[in-house]
C-alpha cells in the first residue's frame, strides 16, 4: 500500500479520536474545569497535527497521481514502439500520417509519414471494400492487414511462420493410391508364361523405377495392383507430369496386339486412414469405370482426371455379363414391380436399351414400365410405331404416373445414364432403394447413390449392345419379338453409326443374336430416314466451319439462328466424315435458349475431357454439354479449353 495511503488511514483513525474527546471534554467540564482545559489543550495540539497529516496526504496523493500518468504514458509509448505488430495511421488521401517503427522496419526505411499507402503496399489497392482482413507479401515475409475504415487505421501482424508451417503441414499430408493393370487379362491372352512372365518383369520395372524416381512408396498387393503412398508434395509433382507413367507403360507394351494400360485411384485431404483407402479405391472406379487407362484424383472436393486418351478395351470374355445378367434375374424375381427409365428426351440407344429390360422383366413374369418424358424427334417415327403396336404400347407411362405405383419394393433399372440429374424424374430413384444401372458412357464425377447393381462399360458401342447380352444370358428360352429386337439393333445402329465406329467383335455378335430373334433391318432404314428440311438445315450450319490445330473442325451458327440438339449432333457426325478431320465441334443457340455444343472424334483425341472441362460429359470419341450465355462466349471458352490442352498434353496421340 503506498504510504500517503498510510498517512490517509491514520488520520481518519486521528479524527475519530478527536471527535470522541471532545465530547468528553465537555461532560468532564461540568465536574472538573481544570482537567477539561487541560483536556481542550491537548485536543487543540491533536487538531494541529490532524490538520498537518491531512495537508500531507493532499500533497502525496497529486504527487503519485502526476507521477502515475506520465509513466502510463510513457509505457504506451514503449509498448506502442516495442510492439510485435505494426501500426499505421493514413489521412483521407490514402497518405501516411503516422506509424510505430514495425512498419518502417518492414520496409526497410526510417520513416513513411507523407508517403501513399497504395504506393507502399499495392496489395492493399486492389482490396475490396467488404475485405477486412487482407494478407500482403512484403519482401519474403507475409503479413495480415486487419483495416479500420472507421479510423482509417491498419494492423500488420507477421504471419510468416504460420503460413510455412501451414504450406508444411499441407505439403506432408498423406496420399494413398491403387496402381492396377486394368487389361492384364486381355493383352497377356494366348502368350505362353516365358513371354508374359519377360513382359511382367519389364512392366513392373518400369512402376519401381517411376515410384523410387517420384519418392513414391510402392508395394504389390496382388499381380495386377499396386498401393502407393505419397505426400502431398509427392502428389503435386505428378500431377504438373500428368501421369507420364501410363504413357511409358502403354508404349513400353505398345509392339503387344493389345498394350497393358494401367489405371490409378488417388485420395488426399482426409485425416482418417479408413477413409482415405475408401476414397482411394472409389477414385480406381471412377477411372476404370471411365474405360481405364488413366488416373483419378480425389483431393478434398476437388476431382481431377489424367489421361484417358486411349479407347477403352473390348473385354473378350463374357463372364462378367453372364453375372450380371443372373444378378439381375433375381433382383426383378425379389420386387413387385419394376420401372425402367433413360435420360430425359431419350435417343434410339436409351429407347432400345428401355425396351430390351422390360422383355426381361416380363420373361420373369413380372409387372414392368417404361418411363418416358418428352419425345426426341429422332425416335418420333419409333414412337409411332410403338404407339400403334397394343402390346409394347401398354408400357410406356408418364413420370407422375410412375410415381403413384413407385414404392420400396419397386426396382428402378437406369439406362444409357448414370446421373441422377439426367434421368426422366429424378425423384423415383429417392422413392426405392433396389436399383439397376446399365450404361456405355465413361463415369463422371455425379452418380447414382447406392446403386444395388451397377454394369458400366465403356468399351461397348452402345447400351443396347450391352443390354443385348444380358438377355442372351438372361433364359435359354427368351424369343422377341420383331419390334423390340429391331429398336435395340436400331440403338445398336445409330450410335456406331451403321458400324463404323466403336464397334468390336462383341458388338457384331450382338447385332448377330438381334437378327435371329427377327431384327428388321428394312424398318431400321425407315426408322433412320432423315427429313429433306433437317438435311438443308445441317447443310447450312456445316458450311461455317473452320478448321484448328488441322485437323478439328469448328461451326458455329448463325446469331439468332436456333437449331436442336439433334441437328446439332447430326452436324458433328457429317463434319467427321470429311477429309483430315479427326474431331469436330458444332456450337448453335438451342429452342430452349440454352447453348448446345455436340463434340466427335474419331479417336486419336478425347472429346469427352474437352466437355467436362466445359460442364458436360460423354464418351471419347463422342460428348456435349450445355451451357448459359453466349455464343461467343461458348466459342472463346472452347478455344481456351483446347489450348490449355494443346500446351498440356498435346490434343491428338
Amino acid at each position: 500500500m503506498p504510504k500517503f495511503l498510510l498517512k490517509r488511514w491514520h488520520g481518519l483513525h486521528i479524527v475519530w479520536i478527536f471527535a470522541l474527546l471532545t465530547v468528553l471534554i465537555f461532560i468532564l467540564m461540568i465536574y472538573q474545569w481544570v482537567i477539561s482545559v487541560i483536556a481542550l489543550f491537548l485536543c487543540g495540539v491533536l487538531a494541529y497535527f490532524t490538520l498537518k497529516a491531512e495537508q500531507a496526504f493532499r500533497n502525496d496523493f497529486n504527487h503519485y497521481v502526476t507521477t502515475l500518468s506520465h509513466r502510463i504514458k510513457k509505457a504506451g509509448n514503449e509498448v506502442i514502439h516495442e510492439l510485435p505488430i505494426g501500426i499505421l495511421l493514413y489521412n483521407e488521401e490514402k497518405v501516411v500520417e503516422w506509424h510505430n517503427p514495425f512498419v518502417a522496419k518492414m520496409l526497410g526505411k526510417e520513416t513513411l509519414i507523407g508517403e501513399s499507402v497504395h504506393e507502399l503496399f499495392p496489395a492493399l489497392k486492389t482490396r475490396k471494400d467488404k475485405d477486412l482482413k487482407v494478407e500482403i507479401t512484403v519482401g519474403k515475409c507475409i503479413y495480415l492487414v486487419q483495416v479500420k475504415p472507421d479510423e482509417r487505421l491498419y494492423y500488420f501482424t507477421d504471419i510468416t511462420d504460420y503460413k510455412t508451417l501451414s504450406a508444411r503441414y499441407e505439403e506432408e499430408r498423406l496420399a494413398m493410391g491403387i496402381v492396377m493393370m486394368d487389361n492384364l487379362e486381355e493383352a497377356t491372352q494366348g502368350m505362353d508364361d516365358q513371354t508374359r512372365s519377360i513382359m511382367m518383369a519389364r512392366v513392373t520395372g518400369e512402376i519401381t523405377e517411376w515410384a523410387q524416381k517420384n519418392n513414391v512408396h510402392l508395394r504389390r498387393t496382388a499381380s495386377d495392383r499396386y498401393l502407393i503412398l505419397m505426400n502431398q508434395k509427392g502428389l503435386k509433382s505428378l500431377e504438373q507430369s500428368r501421369f507420364e507413367i501410363l504413357d511409358e507403360v502403354r508404349d513400353l507394351t505398345i509392339e503387344n496386339k493389345l498394350p497393358l494400360t494401367l489405371s490409378i485411384g488417388i485420395a488426399s485431404g482426409v485425416d482418417s486412414l479408413t477413409e482415405l483407402g475408401q476414397l482411394a479405391q472409389t477414385s480406381l472406379d471412377m477411372a476404370l469405370g471411365r474405360g481405364g487407362d488413366q488416373v483419378a484424383v480425389k483431393v478434398g472436393e476437388r476431382l481431377s482426371f489424367y489421361g484417358g486418351r486411349s479407347n477403352a478395351i473390348e473385354k473378350r470374355t463374357r463372364v462378367r455379363a453372364r453375372v450380371i445378367s443372373h444378378a439381375l434375374r433375381d433382383l426383378i424375381k425379389e420386387c413387385d414391380k419394376v420401372i425402367i427409365m433413360g435420360h430425359r428426351y431419350p435417343d434410339m440407344d436409351s429407347i432400345g436399351a428401355a425396351i430390351g429390360v422390360l422383355k426381361a422383366v416380363h420373361v420373369s413374369n413380372k409387372e414392368g414400365y417404361i418411363v418416358l418424358e418428352g419425345v426426341n424427334p429422332s425416335i418420333q417415327k419409333l414412337m409411332d410405331t410403338i404407339y400403334e403396336d397394343e402390346k409394347l404400347n401398354r408400357w410406356f407411362i408418364t413420370p407422375e404416373q410412375a410415381m403413384q405405383i413407385t414404392n420400396g419394393r419397386t426396382l428402378a433399372v437406369v439406362v444409357d445414364t448414370h446421373k441422377s440429374s439426367m434421368v426422366a424424374e429424378p425423384k423415383l430413384l429417392q422413392l426405392t432403394q433396389r436399383k439397376f444401372v446399365v450404361d456405355h458412357h465413361r463415369r463422371g464425377e455425379e452418380f447414382i447413390q447406392d446403386a444395388t447393381l451397377v454394369y458400366m462399360e465403356p468399351y461397348a458401342s452402345s447400351t443396347c449392345e450391352l443390354v443385348t447380352e444380358l438377355l442372351q444370358y438372361f433364359n435359354d428360352r427368351l424369343t422377341m419379338g420383331v419390334l423390340e429386337a429391331t429398336a435395340l439393333l436400331a440403338g445398336i445402329v445409330v450410335d456406331t453409326k451403321s458400324f463404323s465406329l466403336r464397334t468390336g467383335a462383341r458388338t457384331f455378335e450382338a447385332a448377330s443374336f438381334l437378327r435371329r430373334n427377327g431384327a428388321d433391318s428394312s424398318l431400321i432404314q425407315r426408322l433412320l430416314k432423315e427429313d429433306l428440311d433437317a438435311y438443308i438445315q445441317r447443310s447450312e450450319v456445316i458450311k461455317n466451319a473452320t478448321i484448328l490445330y488441322d485437323h478439328i473442325a469448328l461451326a458455329v451458327t448463325e446469331p439468332n439462328r436456333k437449331y436442336s440438339q439433334l441437328l446439332i449432333a447430326q452436324a458433328a457426325d457429317t463434319l467427321l466424315t470429311m477429309t483430315g478431320v479427326m474431331a469436330s465441334f458444332v456450337i448453335s443457340e438451342r429452342p430452349d435458349g440454352l447453348i448446345g455444343i455436340s463434340a466427335r472424334s474419331l479417336g486419336q483425341m478425347n472429346v469427352q475431357v474437352v466437355m467436362e472441362r466445359m460442364g458436360g460429359g460423354g464418351h471419347l470419341t463422342n460428348a456435349a454439354t450445355q451451357l448459359e450465355g453466349t455464343i461467343e462466349e461458348a466459342v472463346q471458352r472452347l478455344k481456351q479449353i483446347l489450348s490449355e490442352i494443346e500446351a498440356e498434353e498435346g490434343l491428338f496421340e
